[in-house]
């Protein structure tokens, strides 16, 4: 097995400043607000990325196309997210993190206002896929940055305080900022998400501590993320196994009205409790990855495929099917875990393999989505999802089992 790293900020360990508080030792006010800065610009991410989800007929009809290609406008900023984590990874290498984290900040809040003024479906397009550019590499940095804020045991829950912001996004900003679009025009949704991106800009350059960039780093270095067998593992395990909790979810609304016979005036309190369930299971899965990293990915592998292949059962009974929604959401404590396990293999190549992790949670995302609506559309009903779900949720298992004896085998002939 290869060496974990020593440490998240590995820059700040090589190159340290005196100016800089170290990071096993920083003053509890300055690191807090670090982390609130960085969790901001997480919360303006998930509501830029959900709030069209709920605006779609508004924008097909002020842009004079159908629904389904208002859609795309979902599947291009995807796309950027995909495209763009490795891709600014690897070119901002050798910048200082907090500059790196400004400069994509400002980008998404251009892309954001560019998306509020396109005149035309092609022109959104293009504004939506150029947004999601800065998403991956955002999440990817802006995670080393908060695990060299705090002890070494402690850097899941500074992750997962990070991704609390995107995960409160689904309960706050995704609802706010829908209700200002639906009162003010579905532009005015992207103007408020482009003001964020704005505000968290000016927080993170106020508040986390500058590192000077390590004099080693280079894009050939990042790239070296991808010669390592565990993080492709790693990425597997993301790509695959987190895929079924979109399985379920993307499809939940024709679910909850056709298969359960809920009143469309329950569907937000469904989304709620989706939302409490995400802010729930970040938080636990965090505190638990910091007391035991292998077997948390393990044992909410487990979780999932439960959670999951439940949903085909309770799936007609309206209520039923609400709680089950909520432990759906639970599922994304898969999320820290898997960051700081990206943080351990990467060695040096860090900021690749960190932004690579989001690439991954949007493949699943896709790839979930995708499969759903295949055995929607061949004829098994809604209840199809869960099963697709339980099925992703043990592939994701299977390589999690992968992982584990390939470093158990390379710990046996490291010993040898």
């Amino acid at each position: 097995m290869a060496a974990p790293y020593a440490h998240a900020a590995a820059d700040a360990v090589r190159a340290p400043d005196a100016s800089v508080p170290t990071s096993a030792e920083p003053p509890a006010r300055s690191g807090r607000l670090a982390l609130l800065a960085l969790g901001v610009g997480s919360f303006a991410i998930g509501t830029g990325e959900f709030v069209i989800m709920g605006l779609l007929p508004d924008a097909a009809r002020d842009l004079a196309i159908s629904i389904p290609e208002a859609g795309h406008l979902i599947s291009a900023y995807a796309l950027g997210v995909v495209i763009g984590a490795p891709l600014l990874a690897v070119l901002g290498a050798r910048w200082p993190r907090r500059n790196l984290l400004v400069a994509l900040m400002a980008v998404f809040a251009a892309g954001n206002l560019a998306s509020a003024m396109a005149p035309a479906y092609l022109s959104m397009l293009v504004a939506r896929l150029l947004t999601g550019f800065p998403h991956g590499t955002y999440f990817g940095v802006a995670a080393l940055v908060a695990a060299g804020l705090v002890p070494r045991e402690r850097r899941a829950q500074a992750v997962g305080l990070v991704m609390l912001g995107l995960t409160s996004a689904t309960l706050v900003g995704v609802p706010i900022a829908a209700t200002v679009g639906t009162w003010l025009g579905w532009r005015s949704a992207f103007v408020i998400v482009g003001a964020l991106g704005a505000l968290t800009a000016l927080l993170v350059w106020h508040c986390v501590p500058f590192v000077p960039a390590d004099r080693h780093a280079s894009p050939l270095r990042e790239l070296s993320a991808l010669r390592r067998k565990q993080v492709w593992l790693t990425l597997g395990i993301g790509a695959i196994g987190f895929g079924g909790m979109f399985s379920v979810f993307s499809y939940i609304k024709p679910t909850m009205l056709e298969l359960a016979h809920m009143p469309a005036a329950g569907i937000p309190v469904v989304l709620a409790l989706f939302g409490v369930g995400m802010v729930a299971g970040n938080l636990a899965g965090a505190r638990l990855a910091d007391k035991a990293l292998m077997p948390t990915i393990g044992g909410v592998l487990v979780w999932t495929a439960l959670v999951l292949g439940a949903f085909t059962f309770t799936a007609p009974h309206a209520w039923l099917a609400a709680a089950n929604v909520l432990l759906v959401g639970t599922v994304v404590a898969l999320g820290p875990a898997l960051q700081i396990r990206l943080m351990d293999v990467a060695g040096d190549a860090q900021a690749l393999a960190a932004a690579l992790n989001h690439s991954a949670f949007n493949l699943a995302n896709a790839l979930g989505a995708w499969l759903g609506g295949v055995t929607i559309a061949a004829g098994y009903g809604w209840t199809s999802t869960g099963w697709v779900g339980l099925l992703l949720a043990l592939g994701g298992l299977a390589i999690y089992a992968w992982s584990v004896l390939d470093m158990d085998r390379r710990g046996a002939a490291a010993t040898a």
